[in-house]
């Protein structure tokens, strides 16, 4: 049998899946074993029980400042933000595809002009964010609508222009408005689309809260990242990474089931 067409069995699809984390978890922790053995007080790779007391100290031990629990009031300063971007960019790039996806006055006007904004790079106009909007919640979160939005609206728009002419002209001839067409032939086809474009765009957004957080912030995640990274503290860095990726993984998943539940026939559900 080709090589091509051999698929793994449940019990070795789990096995590979969980080999390149395995991999990866006994070559840190070889490595860490070797440090601490030449140096007990090296902090560049930190034993699993310093991580443990690292997170147990952060969890589940109130800040004597502020009287609450690190990680937990962290996380939730840092996922409020993310929703609320998201959200908001949700909305925008659905409208903007629609916009530009159904009128072709409007995509002549907007499209070039979403191409171009497209390709500034968010990071750049940090500064100006927080000069035009302060350092409060508000630039945080027009930070991870001006990353995400654009690409999101190209994305749905693309989409849009994908829906065969077959169609539009069909909806046309049974006596559709334009109003009928895009209720019930374009936000459709765009609704799945934009779940999947979400998921894309998670990534970035968390780049994109991290950092503004680092930058201009007194909680969430990346601001911990950054204020123990002066002290090197890597025994809780790296549970906050991790912490992060599964909180994103966590999203990601829950999107795609949004996605295979409300919307089955979708191919790009998966």
């Amino acid at each position: 049998m080709r090589l091509i067409n051999r698929h793994p069995s449940r019990t070795g699809g789990l096995m590979l899946l969980l080999l390149p984390f395995i991999v990866l978890f006994a070559v840190y922790f070889t490595g860490s074993a070797m440090r601490l053995s030449q140096n007990p007080d090296d902090k560049l790779l930190p034993s699993a029980a310093q991580m443990t007391d690292a997170v147990k100290q952060a969890a589940f031990t109130e800040d004597k400042r502020t009287g609450e629990h690190l990680l937990w009031a962290d996380t939730a300063a840092s996922l409020r933000r993310l929703g609320i971007g998201l959200l908001v960019s949700a909305v925008i790039a659905l409208v903007a595809a629609i916009a530009t996806g159904s009128f072709p006055l409007v995509s002549a006007t907007l499209t070039p002009f979403i191409t171009v904004i497209s390709m500034v790079p968010p990071l750049a106009v940090l500064p100006i964010l927080f000069i035009v909007f302060g350092l409060d919640e508000l630039s945080k979160v027009v930070l991870i609508v001006v990353g995400i939005a654009p690409v999101m609206i190209r994305d749905l728009h693309a989409r849009a222009r994908e829906i065969p002419v077959e169609l539009w002209v069909k909806a046309q001839t049974l006596g559709a408005t334009s109003w009928t067409v895009i209720v019930r032939l374009v936000l459709p086809q765009l609704l799945p689309r934009l779940l999947v474009a979400t998921r894309l765009s998670l990534g970035s957004a968390w780049l994109f809260l991290i950092a503004a957080e680092a930058i201009a912030s007194t909680d969430g995640l990346g601001y911990r990242i950054f204020l123990v990274r002066r002290y090197l503290s890597m025994d809780l860095i790296l549970p906050y990474v991790a912490w992060i990726t599964l909180l994103a993984w966590l999203t990601d998943e829950l999107l795609r089931r949004i996605t295979r539940c409300c919307f089955p026939w979708y191919g790009g559900a998966q």
